[in-house]
This record gives C-alpha cells, sequence and structure tokens, in this order.
C-alpha cells in the first residue's frame, strides 16, 4: 500500500486531496447524522457549492441518502468508510506511529485515527467509535467491564453499537464520581453501555473527592464494600485520561490549590492520581474505586485519549507501563512521538 499511496502522490496527488475530502465528508455524516448541507460547510470550512457537488456525487455512488432530516451514510457507505480508515491511516504514516508509540511505551496494541479532536470535534466522536469497536472484539462471556467517566468515555458508549454481547457481561463505573455532570458521570456512562450490549450494570453512588475519614466510613458499608471488590477485579478496564489543570479546576479546587499542583509538576490525572511529566504521581484524591495499583491485576486496560494539548497528561500516565492499549487521536499521536524522541 505504501508504494501505491507514493506513485499517487506523485502522479495525481490530486486524486489523493479529493479522495481525503471524501472520506472526510463521508466520516463527518456518519457522526453526525441526520446533518444539512450548510452545517457540512460550516463545519468542514468548504464553500455550500462544494459541498452540494461532493454530497451528489457521493449520493449517486449509493454512499449517502437524504430525507426531510437530513443526509446520512448509507450501509454500503458505512462499510466504505471502514476500509477507507485504513487507507488514510497509511497515507498519513499513523501505522507506523502506532508501531512506534507501542514499542517505546510497551503496549500491545495503539489504535489511531486521523485528525486533532482540539480541532474537530468529530475526531472525539471516531476516538470513541474505535475504542468501542475494540471492546466488542474482546468481550468475552462474564466478563467485568469497569468504566471511568468524562467526555471522551461518553462518546464511547454514545458509539457503542446496539446488539447482543457475550452473555453475562457486567459493566460498572471504576470510581465514584457523583457532583459532576450526569452525562459524564461513570455511572452514567456504565449504564449506557450495559444497555446497548444488552448486559447488566450496577452503580456506586459515592462522591469522587470526599475526605479521607468520610472514605474509610464508606467503605465498612457491605454493599460498598462488595461493589468495590468487584470493581476492583474487573478484566477490562477503560478509562480517559485528564488535564491536571482543567481537572483540579474542575473539580472545583480554589486558584491557589490549582497553581501549587500545577508547580509540583502536575500534568495529567487518571484513576484519583495526578502524574507528572515523569511518571510519578503528585497527588492523590480520596475516592472509592480502582486505583493505579489495581491495574496490575486487570487482563486488559485501555486508555481512550486525544488532543495535542493532551499528548503530555497521556504520556504521563503511560509511563508507569499500567496500560495495555491506548487508542488516540493523529495530533495527540504526533505530539507524544516528538515527546518521546525528545
Amino acid at each position: 500500500m505504501k508504494d501505491i499511496i507514493a506513485l499517487q502522490q506523485k502522479i495525481a496527488p490530486e486524486l489523493i486531496e479529493l479522495l481525503e475530502r471524501r472520506y472526510t465528508i463521508i466520516r463527518t455524516i456518519s457522526l453526525t447524522q441526520p446533518v444539512g448541507r450548510r452545517f457540512l460547510a460550516h463545519h468542514l470550512k468548504l464553500g455550500e457549492r462544494q459541498v452540494r457537488s461532493e454530497t451528489e456525487f457521493l449520493k449517486n455512488q449509493g454512499l449517502l441518502e437524504s430525507d426531510s432530516t437530513g443526509m446520512k451514510v448509507t450501509a454500503e457507505g458505512e462499510r466504505l468508510l471502514v476500509q477507507l480508515a485504513e487507507f488514510i491511516k497509511n497515507l498519513h504514516g499513523l501505522v507506523e506511529t502506532e508501531e512506534f508509540i507501542a514499542q517505546s511505551l510497551g503496549l500491545k496494541k495503539v489504535i489511531i485515527v486521523p485528525g486533532n479532536s482540539d480541532k474537530d470535534g468529530t475526531v472525539k466522536k471516531e476516538m470513541g467509535r474505535a475504542a468501542a469497536r475494540f471492546i466488542r472484539e474482546i468481550l468475552f462471556p462474564g466478563a467485568v467491564m469497569a468504566v471511568t467517566g468524562g467526555t471522551t468515555l461518553r462518546e464511547v458508549a454514545a458509539t457503542m453499537p446496539v446488539g447482543n454481547a457475550p452473555h453475562e457481561i457486567t459493566v460498572v463505573p471504576a470510581r465514584g464520581g457523583l457532583g459532576e455532570d450526569v452525562e459524564v458521570q461513570a455511572n452514567t456512562i456504565a449504564a449506557i453501555i450495559a444497555k446497548k450490549l444488552r448486559g447488566t450494570y450496577r452503580l456506586l453512588h459515592v462522591p469522587d473527592n470526599l475526605k479521607e475519614e468520610a472514605i474509610r466510613l464508606l467503605a465498612t458499608d457491605q454493599h460498598i464494600k462488595e461493589l468495590v471488590a468487584e470493581i476492583k477485579s474487573a478484566d477490562i478496564l477503560v478509562h480517559g485520561i485528564g488535564n491536571a489543570r482543567e481537572l483540579s479546576e474542575s473539580r472545583g479546587d480554589s486558584p491557589e490549590e490549582t497553581e501549587e499542583l500545577i508547580s509540583q509538576g502536575a500534568v495529567g490525572e487518571a484513576f484519583g492520581h495526578y502524574f507528572a511529566a515523569d511518571g510519578s504521581i503528585v497527588k492523590n484524591i480520596h475516592s472509592l474505586g480502582i486505583r493505579l495499583r489495581d491495574l496490575r491485576n486487570i487482563s486488559t486496560v485501555i486508555a481512550v485519549a486525544g488532543g495535542e494539548k493532551k499528548a503530555a497528561a497521556i504520556l504521563s500516565v503511560l509511563k508507569n507501563n499500567h496500560e495495555d492499549v491506548l487508542i488516540t487521536d493523529q495530533g495527540a499521536a504526533n505530539k507524544i512521538t516528538a515527546l518521546i524522541r525528545g
């Protein structure tokens, strides 16, 4: 494929540009459908006349359809989208980047989707869809899967295909999290995923940032104790990674507390831990659920996070060598590669 791409770039670079544009149009419609031409033109920064011309071509090819609600991707278009994704990855050298990051950080697998979610919101949706596909591939009968909260995990839940998974799948929140927006709470995400997989779920109704004495008291409750034990013994963990400053501010820390945290070197956050660039822990947040030390007992740990601005945060967490899989975007992957190479 590399040779074919190199030949096309030399002989007919305009064809590659056209293919990328049409791929982007189909992908954007797939992730936001039903959608109108005006939205599409604004989102992709293309002229409405150009969008009209391209979408008419794609309709004639049987890849798009439209009704009074807007344009949608056909089943044939969805199949082609999957095939094109691999070509686009090779076009941008993302396969080699996946291999480099995996080898450098000791990961079993890295999946990179084209684009930068800092600049294009549909890229985060595509990360979620890539994660959802991968999760469906590795699920097995009786599996317990723990999930964290956050906007990226919300997209994993939103794009999870509906249908029967292996029997007796259980989805649980990885940690408490009441106090966040309900849409991005781990409890909400666990419930949505479980319903789509037609599995079962259990919820942990505990705030995420309690005082240590309150945590100890709650941990004595038999129901909570049993649930936390099940969470910690999960077979699969799917988690996001946060930017230290943004997480501190969203948790209601004072400006002084946030600046103190950053001055100590915190760049990333996961499982209630703030991490420095070298992977060391700067600060712990008291909470019930999965902690860093529990990851060694979980068979498959999947990190889902992207955006160039979050690259340092992602790397700070991955340096602890507990993750098995990273699902990210091109913006973050390129920056992570640059940081590794120094």
